[in-house]
């Protein structure tokens, strides 16, 4: 049988393959399909303990079987972070990947109401220096689909946990430069506390589980960020800490 696989960051360096088309035996696994690039690509095997796997856009185990036709991503450890809008809550949130330059100003406005007490805003900056080095540009991409799932799942979970009103959440891909902005998280509530509440356990979530990658550049060449291998459980039961 046959099955699409896409590549990210690092393991797309190693490579050389954004996508591939690998035919595998039926009743095959996760894991065998891993293997089966790993004979192709020995330098893969080194990071097999940090690659997280995804079928048709979901976190899965590796003991996972496939189907023909499903689509399988290997992603590196997120770093998290044409436009395309969702709205997870009626005409209210709003979530975005972009290739622009993120208005922080006009999006922060959009998300007050007259009934609102507090807006609280999260903006990532791109910082000129990284473990002692001087950075000149980053560059981001994503499993864009995947990415905006996630973002939805995160908007979800932020209503379900916290009592707030509107949501913006926006993260940029391609080159960045220093000084410039590549997420900006927008929550507006009736409280304070509610507003700071959820701002920050959308970007701890988001840093955690959507799958996008960062690639820094310095005056001697780039390097893809070190991240997190995300859970295949994002969310735990009401009540308990994702600490």
């Amino acid at each position: 049988m046959r099955v699409r696989v896409l590549f990210f960051g690092r393991l797309k360096d190693i490579t050389g393959l954004a996508e591939d088309d690998a035919e595998i035996a039926d009743g095959a696994r996760l894991t065998d399909l891993f293997e089966h690039y790993g004979r192709r690509f020995p330098e893969l095997e080194r990071f097999r303990l940090s690659v997280a796997a995804a079928i048709n856009q979901n976190y899965s185990e590796w003991h996972s079987r496939l189907a023909a036709g499903d689509e399988v991503a290997f992603l590196p450890p997120v770093s998290g972070g044409a436009g395309s809008e969702v709205q997870a809550h009626p005409a209210e949130d709003v979530c975005e990947i972009v290739r622009e330059s993120i208005r922080v100003a006009k999006h922060v406005e959009q998300v007050k109401d007259a009934a609102d007490g507090a807006v609280v805003v999260f903006e990532g900056i791109v910082r000129n220096h990284s473990k002692g080095r001087e950075t000149i540009f980053l560059i981001y991409e994503a499993y864009e689909p995947m990415a905006l799932a996630k973002m939805r799942e995160i908007c979800a979970e932020m209503r379900r946990k916290f009592t707030i009103d509107r949501i913006t959440m926006i993260h940029r891909l391609g080159r960045l430069e220093v000084g410039e902005t590549s997420i900006l998280i927008a929550v507006s509530s009736a409280h304070r506390a509610a507003a700071f509440d959820a701002c920050r356990f959308a970007i701890d979530t988001f840093k955690r589980i959507v799958p996008i990658w960062k690639r820094e550049h310095f005056r001697d060449g780039g390097v893809w960020a070190d991240g997190e291998v995300p859970p295949l459980q994002p969310f735990p039961p009401s009540g308990e800490s994702i600490a």
